[in-house]
């Protein structure tokens, strides 16, 4: 061992250059978080725009659980937060419940 070597990497084989995202599941949390940011963007920029906003936001999250259904567990990268079935189940309900209140909510008098 050499001075400069820390003792807990004594003989532990050389790590690999990161990559970045290291998962495939690490690009579409980056697509979705993406989508989301432009939905949000969006909804502030054009207030009329609202509904497509928040729909886009609901799409987002349904696509990514389904991603998360699909993808392995090591996969999964970000999108994995606990058990698969738990982690699709918390984005697919918010995602729809995103999309129907969008579509549930009567068109206000006055622009909104």
């Amino acid at each position: 061992m050499t001075s400069s070597e820390p003792e807990h990497l004594e003989g532990a084989p050389p790590e690999e250059e990161r990559r970045y995202p290291s998962t495939i599941g690490g690009m579409f949390y980056l697509l979705v978080l993406a989508v989301v940011t432009g939905a949000l963007v969006l909804v502030a920029v054009d207030a009329g725009q609202w509904r497509t906003g928040i729909r886009l936001m609901g799409g987002a999250l349904v696509f990514g659980a389904l991603v998360r259904l699909v993808l392995r567990a090591r996969d999964a990268g970000m999108l994995a937060v606990r058990h698969k079935v738990f982690d699709a189940l918390v984005l697919l309900v918010l995602g729809g419940l995103l999309i129907f209140l969008a579509g549930s909510i009567p068109e206000q008098p006055g622009g909104f």
